[in-house]
């Protein structure tokens, strides 16, 4: 296998590869906001962001982010709960725990500079081999392959790549071919515009072939296999997970919401109460009481259930089933945190407690 990938890649005329690709994205390339400049921490931040979340989504998210952190300074001296408020709804939050803890590292060992070379960035938190990549060359110039899903999707189809791009041993094979491959005097534009083909041209189904603008060096094309490539691996059924939440208010209108534990799932973020729950003889709103009662101390009037909902994320998928209900006069709280429903504004709450919150003010 790896024979016939190196005869292929021998056999590509591999400047007219470069110039043909960075041509079409000078003039093709989409007016994006952190393509403006090449500030690194702008590209940092964009990077991050567009990891396993579309552009569209992301452009509101990152204009409305460096807004209220402008700079990694300001960025750095601020309060985590600000900073995942930001990131509210955006999902995959250990991504911007670690942006945070990555800045403050920089602010305090490199002088607020963002590091320029791969062994001093690849040190920070959360800067994998991708991230080292994008910023490197999109930044500072510095020809350091940038391979994402995107990327080997791409040069699968260039090179008839036919390895498993779901086993981390593949990426480290379109690594080495791109630090062959990648443009010693352009590698900014030329990872830009491996990302920007495979997001607008090479897509995951239905390439657009006859617009693309380096098809003459698609091996796959030229076999007519673009559609089986590249090779990826079915990942494993999310597990799925029955559960309950209860938006719970007092006789004056307050809410009682819980903040997650600092390490796991959702770290740090802030929740309704809620457990998981089993199909026994015990129903959902029981089960869901008895749960207030051992971990809060709280006695609540639940109402019949609200509705449910449903949250997927990569490895499982929660079915909650929505309660709205009222503490008794008296009753403990502990562990929960009373706020008025404006207090409530300011505090980051993942996008499946987002959706209870509004299905309780049906």
């Amino acid at each position: 296998m790896l024979d016939s990938i190196e005869k292929n890649l021998h056999s590509m005329n591999i400047d007219e590869f470069r110039k043909d690709l960075i041509s079409w994205y000078l003039l093709e390339k989409r007016d994006l906001p952190w393509r403006l400049d090449q500030d690194p921490y702008k590209i940092w931040v964009s990077e991050i962001m567009l990891q396993q979340t579309r552009v569209d989504t992301v452009i509101p998210y990152f204009l409305a982010f460096t807004e209220k952190f402008p700079t990694l300074e300001a960025l750095a001296d601020a309060d985590e709960e600000d900073v995942l408020k930001a990131w509210e709804g955006l999902g995959y939050y250990s991504r911007v725990r670690n942006l945070h803890s990555a800045v403050k590292e920089v602010m305090s060992s490199y002088g607020g500079i963002v590091p320029d070379t791969p062994e001093e960035i690849s040190k920070l938190k959360g800067v994998g081999p991708y991230t080292k990549g994008a910023i490197l060359s999109i930044a500072y110039n510095v020809p350091e392959p940038a391979v994402d899903g995107n990327v080997m999707r791409v040069m699968a189809r260039i090179l008839s790549i036919w390895e498993d791009i779901a086993k981390p041993k593949t990426r480290k094979i379109f690594e080495n071919i791109l630090y062959e491959v990648i443009s010693k005097e352009q590698p900014s534009e030329f990872n830009q515009a491996l990302m920007e083909l495979g997001a607008i041209i090479c897509t995951p189904t239905s390439p657009a072939c006859l617009m693309c603008p380096v098809r003459e060096h698609c091996h796959a094309f030229h076999e007519g296999v673009q559609s089986d490539l590249p090779v990826k691996s079915k990942k494993k059924k999310p597990k799925q997970v029955t559960m309950a939440a209860a938006v719970l208010k007092d006789e004056d209108g307050h809410y009682y919401i819980h903040k997650r534990n600092s390490s796991g799932l959702l770290a740090n973020l802030w929740e309704f109460p809620n457990c998981e729950t089993s199909i026994d003889i015990v129903s959902q709103k029981e089960q869901l009481v008895n749960f207030l009662n051992d971990e809060y101390g709280t006695d609540a009037e639940l109402e019949p259930l609200t509705g449910t909902i449903q949250h997927i994320f990569s490895h499982l998928v929660w079915n909650i089933s929505v309660y709205t209900g009222q503490l008794k006069p008296g009753s403990s709280y502990k562990d929960l945190v009373k706020v008025t429903e404006t207090e409530m504004q300011r505090y980051a709450f993942p996008v499946s407690h987002q959706k209870i919150y509004q299905m309780s003010l049906q």
